[in-house]
């Protein structure tokens, strides 16, 4: 008899939200976490008194993170304290103006009509067809697997209104944005929202364009940090069962037969268990943890052929007062296409640009929830574009001066006299995020999310060659980001449940 039902690999999101909901089901289940702390990039960290989230800033789009919760005989709303943010973001210009936008749809049209009366006029067209999109494509596509093109037959099946924005997907988040908008002011306070995709505009797929209308309803912040949402997880699957164990890297996942059989620990201990649940990179679980020679030819080619998404360097700041800043969130007002020369000309050649032409996300966390930082004190994290591969050099090398630099040009051109109220710097490179999360290059979402990479061609959430063995996290269906890889758990679960015995 096996030691347990299902081991998850990895305490991400998917991860726990997979076995939570196998533990609440019945099934005797193990999480296995191989450092000290739950939640992966949706996560918090303590230091001298301030508290830096990992990677994750808000969450949005919460239906998905409802439902699960649902599953689990309890209210999302009820095991966190969400804190709602409004203003939804400012975006600051480098000659020093500012917009913030508010949650109100009325409102931002008003902003928007001051800057071009004929995008003004346009903005409630942009509206009414964004809702339409986001009812449609959130039902359609959170709650479903994508494993196969019959999967994705019957998507179209149970939402047969999916045809009407089938087309989205055949054009890009540039190409719908430029349909409406015309003045480049307007344009360039919606081109950075691209990169929460982590792909310039010109790449990201068209239905993501949705992303500025679905914040108007509503983003939050879990009060405490984002490492709360984890923790909610797992102590609704604590009260089923679940057990967890932390420093527990995990060497090889044990095949015989075709099937998954358990795991083999990098401490050389063994656990065995009728099915495996990984939340890690599905790169690094075929290749590394499973091996080559329990791959079939064409899995091997796939996995491959994925092509790794784009990482980031973190700034964790504190502050020793208030900064000058709008909003939880506040980025740099950028064109669309300086957005898409950024990837051809510095991700694809290693060039990184100067600090004064880079641009980014302030996330300023204390502004909603002030127990973050001790009385008086803020925390902020300060997030410019970057990537894994610098021509000449490595991060290990460039870390600090990068971060000199660009704290430096927002402390001269974004927020005033920002370096005088520093009290506290921590950054983490993507070789950094590599390291301490065992993310390859340092991608937080695992692979590209352009329409190469979506859906059907993501690997999928039950493996197609091992038994026994399926997938959740950033690198499945439907994607990276909060709801979207708690949504991969559960689909996986989903999938357990219609596959095994439990």
């Amino acid at each position: 008899m096996a030691d347990y039902d299902a081991i998850i690999i990895g305490a991400g999101l998917g991860g726990l939200s997979s076995g939570a909901l196998l533990a609440h089901q019945g099934l005797k289940v193990l999480v296995l976490e191989q450092s000290d702390r739950i939640g992966g990039c949706c996560s918090t960290f303590e230091r001298n008194g301030y508290k830096h989230d990992v990677g994750a800033s808000i969450v949005e789009i919460i239906q998905p993170i409802e439902k699960v919760f649902e599953l689990l005989g309890t209210k999302f709303q009820d095991e966190v304290d969400l804190i709602p943010c409004d203003p939804l973001f400012s975006v600051m210009y480098r000659n020093g103006e500012r917009i913030t936008i508010e949650k109100s749809l009325e409102a931002t049209g008003e902003v928007i009509s001051s800057l071009s009366a004929e995008d003004g006029r346009h903005w409630k067209d942009f509206c009414d067809y964004f809702q339409e999109m986001m009812d449609v494509l959130i039902d359609a596509l959170f709650f479903v697997p994508a494993d196969t093109f019959g999967d994705m037959a019957n998507m179209i099946k149970k939402n047969p209104k999916l045809l009407k924005f089938l087309p989205t997907f055949l054009v890009t988040y540039q190409d719908l944005f430029q349909k409406y908008f015309k003045s480049n002011k307007v344009l360039d306070t919606m081109a950075y929202q691209s990169l929460y995709m982590g792909m310039p505009p010109a790449l990201t797929p068209g239905p993501f364009a949705m992303i500025p209308f679905t914040e108007h309803s509503g983003i939050w912040y879990p009060r405490g940090g984002m490492i709360k949402i984890p923790e909610a997880l797992l102590r609704c699957g604590q009260k089923d069962g679940l057990e967890i164990r932390m420093k527990a890297g995990v060497k090889k996942v044990v095949v015989k037969g075709g099937r998954s059989q358990g795991v083999v620990l990098e401490d050389g201990g063994e656990i065995t268990s009728r099915i495996v649940v990984s939340n890690v990179n599905p790169q690094r679980l075929y290749l590394e943890l499973i091996g080559e020679e329990h791959l079939p030819w064409l899995t091997k080619r796939g996995v491959k052929s994925l092509v790794l998404g784009k990482s980031l360097c973190m700034i964790y700041v504190g502050l020793d007062s208030k900064p000058d800043l709008d909003a939880h969130h506040s980025y740099t007002a950028v064109s669309m296409q300086e957005v898409n020369d950024f990837w051809t000309n510095h991700v694809e050649t290693g060039i990184m640009l100067p600090a004064e032409k880079n641009y980014g996300l302030i996330c300023w966390t204390s502004h909603s929830d002030d127990s973050l930082a001790p009385k008086g004190h803020h925390v902020i994290n300060v997030i410019p574009e970057s990537f894994y591969h610098l021509k000449g050099t490595n991060w290990d090398a460039y870390k600090d001066q990068f971060v000199d630099d660009y704290l430096d040009y927002v402390s001269r051109d974004l927020v005033p006299d920002l370096k005088g109220q520093i009290t506290q710097v921590i950054a983490s490179s993507p070789m950094d995020y590599e390291r301490n999360l065992r993310l390859p290059e340092g991608s937080l979402y695992a692979f590209n999310q352009d329409a190469t990479h979506q859906a059907v061609f993501r690997p999928s959430a039950k493996s197609k060659c091992i038994d026994g063995l399926y997938l959740s996290g950033s690198g499945t269906h439907p994607g990276g980001g909060v709801p979207t890889t708690i949504a991969s758990g559960m689909i996986a679960y989903n999938k357990i449940l219609q596959n095994e015995k439990v």
